[in-house]
């Protein structure tokens, strides 16, 4: 499984109220994401636009949110796989994911911290500390987390 994979989507604006972008306000900021390259054509759009605080719409996801569900996606998917790899029978995950994202004076920002709070239930009692313990492991191998520039903790919570 090792070497170079790639991704594709496609993001299209929907957002040109009639003038574009002739001002701050005068443009919406909705979009669609969609697949693209080897993705299926019946995978779903998602509607997309900015935070409420920049102009965005409430209704849909922006960049933020999307960013914190694929670290917490990435992380389920590798405690998953170091679940199974070591014996370790999971019944349920959930998670709830915060993150925090400082504004600059000039404009921009980057998120500072993100915090991932998966509770995870198993069949053996016995295992809870070693299930526990495996979210160390998926930290290390999960992608995105390995790609961004800021801290993401785990809070994990494990019951049988």
């Amino acid at each position: 499984m090792n070497g170079v994979h790639e991704y594709a989507v496609r993001v299209e604006w929907t957002g040109n109220r009639g003038t574009g972008t002739s001002h701050y306000k005068a443009y919406g900021r909705d979009h669609l994401i969609s697949p693209a390259g080897r993705a299926s054509p019946d995978k779903a759009a998602i509607s997309g636009s900015s935070d409420p605080t920049f102009h965005g719409d409430n209704d849909r996801w922006n960049p933020e949110e999307l960013l914190l569900a694929a670290l917490s996606q990435c992380h389920l998917l590798s405690y998953l796989h170091v679940a199974a790899r070591n014996g370790v029978t999971v019944t349920a995950y959930t998670d709830a994911p915060v993150g925090t994202m400082e504004q600059l004076h000039g404009g921009g920002g980057h998120f500072t911290t993100v915090t991932l709070r998966p509770r995870v239930t198993i069949t053996d009692p016995e295992q809870v500390e070693f299930a526990q313990s495996l979210h160390a492991e998926a930290a290390r191998e999960c992608f995105i987390a390995a790609s961004v520039n800021f801290p993401v903790g785990h809070e994990p919570v494990t019951v049988a």
